[in-house]
């Protein structure tokens, strides 16, 4: 067996920081679900919690975790807490708010990383599922993006903030936050698991320094009305059984060793261990070509942004492929 698969558990980021390269992601585990979900999560050996405001569940969250600092299972240090701004908190004014409201919520002094959520903008109290009106249109993308960057770049000046990046932003996005960002971006945090592998956004983001981090790592079967099944792709289920793994810690290895954090979604405390047992067995090459057959199918685009080009109707050389 490599020494690679017993290393891999952190990733260093362009501030020389690491992160733990397996979080629990939140998305969509409901109020009275997610704070067990934390909990079982943490005493089973995770590091690094995922969450947003826009999730709805960062208070449920905010009581466990001090819960657990009061029990002296973990200490604030131990963590790493990720956040993500809403769509309709961008700007200079609406920004600080977001970030208070989050640490408030979630009963913290400050997050090891945050990050804008989506490269749009919403009106005030927007959120899914979206529609035309919701579109922010009133300064361009570049004006919206510029104001609110240099507002996370406050915040970090400020300490209440560690690290910042984005979400669902493509390499045009970001090349656009580059040309202005005093803080480079930490991380993007994309779509990304074996059936959408971001290759053209992971060269870019590589050659910028900039970490792609993994949410849907198992793909989204049944969210958003979605019927893929990425983990009962018989691809995955052969190599599975090579390994004696389930399709799903195949999928999260694969990750891994593309040099992703995963961000997996569980609030089953078998699966959640089950997820973070990935660290024993590693992908070959042959297991690794056999994956780079799997038809590329952006699972999340065609249901969650199918009106993103009428808030762009002006900016058409900002829609690309590799992004939101």
């Amino acid at each position: 067996m490599s020494s690679l698969a017993m290393a891999s558990t952190h990733v260093k980021l362009n501030t020389g920081h690491k992160m733990p390269i397996i979080g629990l992601g939140t998305w969509q585990a409901e109020p009275g679900v997610v704070g067990g979900a934390v909990e079982a999560a943490i005493r089973a050996g995770y590091r690094h919690i995922d969450c947003a405001y826009i999730y709805g569940n960062e208070k449920e969250i905010g009581d466990i975790l001090q819960k657990l600092f009061k029990e002296g299972v973990v200490k604030r240090e131990d963590l790493w807490i990720t956040s993500k701004l809403w769509s309709d908190s961008h700007g200079a004014e609406e920004a600080p708010k977001g970030l208070q409201k989050t640490l408030s919520d979630l009963q913290l002094e400050y997050l090891d990383l945050y990050l804008i959520h989506s490269p749009v903008s919403f009106y005030k109290g927007e959120s899914f599922p979206l529609e035309p009106h919701m579109f922010n249109s009133e300064k361009s993308f570049e004006e919206d993006i510029k104001e609110t960057w240099q507002a996370l770049e406050k915040m970090v000046e400020e300490g209440k903030v560690r690290h910042i990046g984005v979400s669902n932003f493509s390499s045009k996005k970001i090349a656009l936050v580059l040309k202005y960002a005093k803080i480079a971006p930490s991380v993007n945090q994309v779509e990304c698991h074996p059936m959408w592998r971001q290759d053209k956004l992971r060269a870019f983001m590589k050659t910028h320094n900039i970490h792609l981090s993994a949410f849907s790592p198992l793909g989204s079967w049944g969210s958003f009305g979605i019927t893929v099944n990425l983990l009962e792709q018989p691809i995955l289920k052969k190599i599975s059984e090579k390994h004696g793994k389930t399709p799903a810690q195949v999928s999260l290895r694969w990750g891994i060793q593309m040099g992703n954090s995963v961000l997996p979604k569980s609030t089953r405390p078998e699966r959640l261990k089950e997820n973070f047992d990935v660290f024993n067995f590693y992908l070959d090459d042959e297991d690794k070509a056999e994956i780079e057959k799997l038809e590329q199918k952006r699972f999340l685009r065609d249901d969650f942004l199918c009106n993103e080009r009428s808030y762009f109707k002006t900016l058409e050389d900002l829609w690309d492929d590799d992004g939101w």
